[in-house]
Protein backbone atom coordinates (compact mmCIF):
# COMPACT_ATOMS: atom_id res chain seq x y z
CA UNK A 1 0.00 0.00 0.00
CA UNK A 2 1.38 3.42 -0.96
CA UNK A 3 1.62 6.35 1.46
CA UNK A 4 -0.37 9.10 -0.29
CA UNK A 5 1.04 12.58 -0.50
CA UNK A 6 4.73 11.70 -0.12
CA UNK A 7 7.60 10.77 -2.42
CA UNK A 8 11.18 9.55 -2.18
CA UNK A 9 13.75 11.77 -3.93
CA UNK A 10 16.63 10.08 -5.73
CA UNK A 11 19.73 11.82 -7.09
CA UNK A 12 20.58 15.49 -6.94
CA UNK A 13 22.78 17.03 -4.24
CA UNK A 14 24.02 14.52 -1.66
CA UNK A 15 23.43 17.00 1.16
CA UNK A 16 19.77 17.65 0.31
CA UNK A 17 18.20 17.82 3.80
CA UNK A 18 15.07 15.73 3.10
CA UNK A 19 14.69 12.67 0.88
CA UNK A 20 11.04 12.03 1.71
CA UNK A 21 8.93 15.05 0.82
CA UNK A 22 5.24 15.96 0.50
CA UNK A 23 3.66 15.74 -2.95
CA UNK A 24 0.68 17.96 -3.82
CA UNK A 25 -0.24 16.31 -7.12
CA UNK A 26 1.16 12.80 -7.63
CA UNK A 27 2.92 12.33 -10.97
CA UNK A 28 3.71 16.02 -11.51
CA UNK A 29 7.28 17.34 -11.37
CA UNK A 30 8.57 18.46 -7.98
CA UNK A 31 10.58 21.61 -7.33
CA UNK A 32 12.58 21.71 -4.08
CA UNK A 33 14.15 24.97 -2.90
CA UNK A 34 17.81 24.46 -2.00
CA UNK A 35 20.84 26.78 -1.78
CA UNK A 36 19.51 29.80 -3.68
CA UNK A 37 17.99 27.63 -6.38
CA UNK A 38 15.62 24.79 -7.11
CA UNK A 39 16.28 21.10 -7.56
CA UNK A 40 13.82 19.55 -10.04
CA UNK A 41 12.61 15.96 -9.76
CA UNK A 42 10.43 13.90 -12.12
CA UNK A 43 8.18 10.99 -11.23
CA UNK A 44 9.27 7.50 -12.25
CA UNK A 45 7.28 4.27 -12.52
CA UNK A 46 9.21 2.86 -9.55
CA UNK A 47 8.26 2.64 -5.89
CA UNK A 48 10.53 2.11 -2.89
CA UNK A 49 9.97 0.58 0.52
CA UNK A 50 10.81 3.19 3.17
CA UNK A 51 10.31 3.59 6.91
CA UNK A 52 7.20 5.59 5.96
CA UNK A 53 5.77 2.87 3.70
CA UNK A 54 5.95 2.23 -0.03
CA UNK A 55 6.49 5.56 -1.82
CA UNK A 56 6.79 6.68 -5.44
CA UNK A 57 10.35 7.47 -6.54
CA UNK A 58 11.16 10.83 -8.12
CA UNK A 59 14.50 11.27 -9.93
CA UNK A 60 16.53 14.47 -10.07
CA UNK A 61 16.81 15.95 -13.56
CA UNK A 62 18.00 19.58 -13.28
CA UNK A 63 18.78 22.59 -11.13
CA UNK A 64 17.71 26.17 -11.73
CA UNK A 65 19.08 29.26 -9.95
CA UNK A 66 16.88 31.87 -8.28
CA UNK A 67 16.95 35.34 -9.78
CA UNK A 68 19.08 37.79 -7.80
Amino acid sequence: MSESGKALLEGGPQDLPERIVPVDTPGEDLKVEFRNGYEHFRATQRQADTAQGKLPVYEWWERTEMAS
